[in-house]
């Protein structure tokens, strides 16, 4: 039971300011480097607010919350709220593809990770041996 008035709650809630996924954006800017992967920059004003864009190649690269954006193997609702957890899930999940949809009409390769690929294994492999191939085709040495 909240102590606190439901217009209240919301008020305090609002002013929360989340660190955006600052912590897996480090991680990845580490396996970037460590793949001798260049040519990234973050903050790009690009529909979508993707984590990191490569220009030159016209990559967006979007790093996932595992609850956040519903991962299939990580994401468990809350048992109280319930409904409130499901609808506001399944809207970003909406706009994840509504994301993916208009950057691809735009011409823009995205590649997504989920929060969990951060620690590797077959998926990661795959998209970064990807992301490398495009950026390294894009920017010959």
């Amino acid at each position: 039971m909240d102590i606190v008035s439901k217009a209240d709650r919301s008020r305090i809630m609002a002013q929360v300011k989340g660190s955006k996924n600052k912590s897996t954006e480090l991680v990845f800017i580490q396996l970037l480097r460590s793949a001798a992967i260049h040519g990234w920059r973050r903050n790009y004003p690009l529909f979508g607010n993707p984590d990191f864009v490569f220009t030159a190649c016209r990559i967006a690269v979007f790093i996932d919350g595992c609850f956040w954006h519903a991962c299939p193997k990580h994401c468990r609702m809350p048992a109280s709220n319930r409904d409130y957890w499901e609808k506001k899930i399944s809207r970003n999940v909406q706009r994840d593809r509504v994301v993916n949809r208009e950057l691809k009409r735009r011409k823009w390769v995205v590649i997504r990770f989920w929060e969990h690929d951060l620690k590797g294994g077959r998926s990661f492999s795959q998209k970064m041996s990807r992301l490398k191939r495009i950026v390294q085709q894009a920017n010959p040495m």
